[in-house]
């Protein structure tokens, strides 16, 4: 639940940020680099800072989830919004076509390969966020992060393995969905622009 919270908000977050920067090379290059600096930023550094703001319930939870997932939707959206070629967009500035039509008939046809890579990756990231974020804020309902913290502190060795391998199983689980969902919508057509898969 908190993964899928997560992932939506930095669906929406990122899908908007990467339309905005394809459309003002300004905004790019203004945000970029405060972008490149947060994805660098270990999310353990900024933990202290989630608590105090959010508490250490399910909203910090849902914030560790977007800060993680967020960088790869951002990118792949971005560059894919970029990646149409030039001959197709000086055949769209001959029929005089605004910026939304180009848009929505040239750029997001060109990125939904990219789109969809981002988008399994950032799946994956935020069943990791969740986790992570369950293993530090502990309050509201007990998940895997809380189960691994509490067998690891208890030495209970078998236990803390299962669900090691739990959450990598749920992790691989949701980037295969997301794999099949990309497959099922555009097809083989994927195989030719993944940009960072």
């Amino acid at each position: 639940k908190v993964a899928g919270i997560g992932l939506f908000f930095a669906i929406l977050v990122g899908f908007l940020l990467a339309v905005i920067m394809s459309q003002a090379a300004a905004v790019e290059k203004a945000l970029f680099p405060y972008l490149v600096t947060l994805q660098a930023i270990p999310i353990l550094a900024v933990v202290p800072l989630i608590m105090f703001w959010w508490g250490a319930g399910q909203t910090s939870r849902v914030v560790v989830c977007i800060l993680i997932s967020l960088f790869p939707i951002i990118v792949n959206t971005l560059f894919g919004l970029q990646s149409a070629e030039k001959d197709m967009h000086a055949l769209f500035t001959l029929h005089n076509a605004n910026r939304f039509v180009r848009l929505r008939k040239l750029m997001l046809p060109a990125a939904l390969p990219a789109i969809f890579a981002g988008l399994r990756i950032s799946a994956g990231l935020s069943v990791i966020g969740a986790i992570v974020g369950d293993f530090f804020f502990g309050k509201g309902e007990v998940g895997l992060g809380q189960l691994i913290k509490r067998f690891s502190s208890e030495l209970q060795g078998e236990e803390l393995l299962t669900a090691v391998i739990l959450s990598s199983a749920l992790g691989v689980a949701v980037f295969l969905l997301f794999t099949w969902i990309q497959n099922k919508a555009i097809g083989n057509w994927s195989d030719r622009a993944d940009l960072i898969s």
